[in-house]
């Protein structure tokens, strides 16, 4: 894995190739491609993340893994959907907290594709349990929860979204 120098020009590309033609067969033909126009440069650039990621927090990890770092899968869990193409069309990145096993721990999220691009921070479908931890927080501190949420470099930056 070298240094990161940015994603290359077929990373677009071959992610919409992917959306018009999200089939095994189609990705099986391409992996070759997939490894080389975004799985390596992603990792390449969760490497050179890490060092700046602590400065932030060092509670947070970026891993730099091809399965079990902080690049998420490109193969869809089609078991529950509706929609079963079995290929995600976009790069996923999450620093996660160091004490979390899974995507439903705090973090940020980078998400990559064709056309758009952004950033999540937070926490994305906790547990019941956590979730209730959250929420008995909130409802304890409601001062600390209104600063924070009226912090000026917060509020003129982000953008709180999700459910309430």
């Amino acid at each position: 894995m070298g240094e990161f120098v940015g994603f290359p020009k077929r990373c677009m590309p071959f992610l919409s190739e992917l959306k018009a033609n999200n089939t095994r067969e189609w990705f099986n033909q391409h992996k070759a491609e997939y490894e080389t126009s975004v799985r390596e440069p992603a990792l390449a650039f969760i490497a050179d993340a890490a060092p700046q990621l602590v400065k932030i927090s060092p509670h947070f990890r970026a891993i730099p893994k091809k399965s079990g770092g902080s690049l998420m899968r490109v193969y869809r869990d089609t078991r529950f959907s509706s929609e079963k193409s079995p290929y995600k069309t976009n790069i996923g990145i999450q620093f996660r907290h160091a004490l979390g096993k899974d995507v439903h721990a705090p973090g940020f999220y980078l998400h990559i594709e064709p056309g758009a691009c952004f950033i999540g921070v937070g926490i994305w479908r906790p547990e019941s349990a956590v979730l209730t931890k959250i929420r008995d927080f909130l409802i304890d501190n409601p001062a600390a929860w209104k600063k924070a949420k009226a912090y000026l470099p917060f509020k003129s930056n982000f953008v709180l979204e999700g459910d309430s």
